[in-house]
């Protein structure tokens, strides 16, 4: 099951099953299924909280991934910082939703195995993160065809 939470924001405009099913789609492009999946929309406050408590980290993020994945069942909390993910949009010049759905498959990305310590890395998690934003929008405007 995933689940949308939110802790000290304002739920994010998402259309949950629409997003929960194209997680779906890209978790199986990566021979993945998924399990129990919490994505936790919180403040820069909370994101920095949780980055010292369990990263010994001291600075903001906007995203963190705890992975309890299990052969190929991913699972994990995922915590997004609705504030970070806000000044990336204005900074890179793209619209919010946008942004907060390339933080989510991110995250799903990580969980299905994923890395992006290096810069080729990143590169190549750019590449997936654009294919699957593709994919969506695809899915988008069959919808609405269809509608």
């Amino acid at each position: 099951m995933i689940q949308f939470l939110h802790e000290n924001v304002k739920a994010p405009n998402l259309r949950k099953r629409d997003v929960t099913q194209w997680i779906k789609k890209t978790a199986e492009q990566y021979g993945k299924k998924t399990g129990e999946i919490a994505f936790i929309f919180c403040n820069d406050d909370k994101i920095l909280e949780i980055n010292r408590q369990y990263l010994q980290h001291d600075y903001y993020t906007d995203i963190i991934t705890f992975d309890y994945s299990q052969h190929n069942i991913i699972s994990g909390d995922i915590f997004i910082s609705l504030d970070t993910v806000k000044t990336n949009a204005e900074k890179f010049g793209v619209d919010f939703n946008q942004e907060l759905h390339r933080i989510i498959i991110h995250g799903i990305l990580h969980l299905c195995g994923q890395d992006d310590k290096t810069p080729e890395s990143r590169k190549a998690m750019t590449a997936k993160e654009n294919e699957a934003l593709n994919d969506l929008a695809e899915d988008g405007k069959r919808k609405a065809k269809n509608e």
